[in-house]
């Protein structure tokens, strides 16, 4: 085949090569066989929930099987079709066929996301929580671009998004801000995003025109539901109540409405001011103290815990996992898998999907990338 349709197959194949070892290929077909005898058996349904589980992941496991099935098939009839032009010397007709391998290609790398969406809670909806780093102005102004970004993000998923903690910074900016994110695979998506995130830019806050370098974390952890039992004691825990503070509208209360909640063992702290109720914020930070333990013990069955938990220590330099340069040239890096953009205003504006795809995959392969920083 010419050069371009080559390509075209080349990343047909690798993205297919992913979907098989993400699904662990048989071991899938023997456990889709086992839960297409489960559903067939009409005791299944004398337990709901256990029966809504069953089909759920039945349903997973098919559509991933299907989808790579026919990414080879049509592969295979592609390619065919293409040789069988350029032997005969139609143009045309093999012009035709490089078109269809590139939409195949495009096709192709959506279902090696989807399907490296695998993990015990990432259908889930998820918390996203920002916090700046030191550098003050600077970083605060860091923080809401990222907390802009992700709501941008998940407004392009067709998610909803809630704001569910925040403290604005003394001039501009925020302190910290926590996003709830509902939509299916919310959590799928977002948990590569935990880490320190760096700006470089000229800062609009020197009147010298220097150039700034600005930190901020993001923490990604999932919503769970009832049926995940996580033990919380009363007394290992400390709330306080405070007055909410924001940019004014639906953040400014009158009364001490706003919760905080640290569990003394760990030291997890959540907060909830969206509400005006001060029981309703209780209840929504009791729900993401139980989300935030869930995801703590998760993370330690992860290969990547160590690595992960210490670019959440220091929010500043060697612990990064992605720059953003606005200046003196545009450049969005990740430092975990190389993966680059050379449009930052796009990424701002919440186009994450190549980094995420990156970082999943990643994950799946367990491949180190050594990649420097940006200056």
């Amino acid at each position: 085949m010419r050069a371009e349709a080559q390509a075209h197959a080349d990343t047909i194949n690798e993205a297919l090569a992913l979907l098989r070892r993400s699904l662990d290929w048989d071991r899938a077909l023997r456990r889709l066989d086992e839960l297409n005898a489960r559903v067939e058996d009409p005791s299944l349904w004398n337990d709901p929930k256990a029966a809504q589980d069953v089909m759920r992941e039945r349903r997973r496991l098919d559509e991933a099987i299907t989808a790579t099935r026919t990414i080879e098939r049509e592969l295979s009839d592609t390619a065919e079709l293409i040789e069988m032009a350029e032997a005969e010397g139609d143009e045309e007709m093999a012009s035709d066929g490089t078109k269809a391998l590139a939409e195949l290609a495009e096709r192709a790398q959506k279902d090696k996301v989807k399907a490296l969406l695998s993990g015990e809670a990432d259908a889930n909806d998820t918390y996203v929580e920002i916090n700046a780093g030191a550098g003050g102005t600077e970083s605060q102004d860091w923080a809401e671009m990222l907390q802009r970004m992700y709501t941008r993000w998940a407004e392009r998923q067709g998610y909803k998004v809630e704001l569910i903690d925040y403290h604005a910074g003394e001039q501009a900016g925020i302190k910290s801000a926590t996003l709830l994110v509902k939509g299916e695979n919310a959590y799928g998506y977002a948990k590569v995003e935990s880490g320190v995130h760096r700006l470089v830019r000229i800062s609009p806050y020197d009147s010298s025109a220097r150039r700034h370098t600005s930190f901020s974390s993001v923490w990604v952890y999932p919503v769970i539901d009832d049926s995940i039992d996580i033990e919380v004691n009363d007394s290992e825990l400390r709330i306080d109540t405070y007055r909410a503070s924001g940019a004014g509208g639906q953040h400014i209360n009158t009364t001490d409405s706003a919760v905080r909640i640290t569990h003394l063992p760990t030291g997890i702290v959540v907060a909830c001011q969206n509400q005006r109720s001060q029981h309703k914020n209780k209840a929504e930070a009791y729900n993401q103290l139980r989300a935030r333990l869930y995801e703590h013990e998760l993370r330690k069955r992860e290969e990547e815990a160590n690595t992960i938990n210490a670019a959440k220590t220091d929010i500043g330099w060697g612990h990064q996992i992605r720059s953003y340069v606005l200046q003196p040239y545009q450049l969005v890096k990740d430092l975990r898998t190389g993966a680059t953009s050379t449009s930052p205003g796009d990424v701002l504006d919440g186009d994450l999907d190549e980094f995420m795809a990156a970082a999943l995959a990643q994950r799946v392969t367990g491949e180190a990338v050594e990649v420097e920083d940006v200056d």
